[in-house]
């Protein structure tokens, strides 16, 4: 977890949302930031992964897109926000379901708070919050 006071959280845009996600892969799959590009860029065609922070399931935050620029993981929502995404939130069926791993709750809390501190004008939402959606799966 010390990782997450390594992160550089400055940007120069305006942000006051962060937007949880994750990754919809099934429980105890870990997969890195790498991985999650390269399907955003293969797949989905972005210029880079969509969010900003990946949780793996030991806890391990691993940058994801520049906090400079903006994401690619919550339409119309994007230039203002800070997209975090924890690995799982499937089930073996690929159903929704919550599967964070006890370092991913923690991990996710330092680095919200972490966030909140540098953009305390920040809200925190799930992304099924803002759009048609089963995630985070909690």
């Amino acid at each position: 977890m010390e990782g997450i006071n390594r992160l550089d959280l400055t940007c120069g845009r305006k942000i006051d949302l962060i937007v949880l996600h994750c990754s919809a892969t099934p429980e105890g799959r870990d997969v890195s930031a790498a991985d999650i590009r390269r399907w955003h860029m293969h797949d989905r065609k972005f210029a880079d992964i969509g969010y900003h922070f990946v949780v793996r399931l030991d806890g391990t935050v691993e940058a994801g897109r520049p906090l400079s620029m903006a994401g690619a993981h919550c339409l119309g929502y994007n230039k203002r926000s800070i997209g975090i995404c924890y690995v799982g939130g499937a089930d073996g069926e690929l159903r929704s379901k919550d599967t964070r791993t006890p370092a991913q709750r923690e991990a996710l809390d330092l680095l919200v708070g972490k966030l909140r501190e540098r953009y305390p004008e920040a809200t925190v939402r799930k992304h099924r919050e803002l759009a048609s959606t089963d995630c985070p799966g909690f």
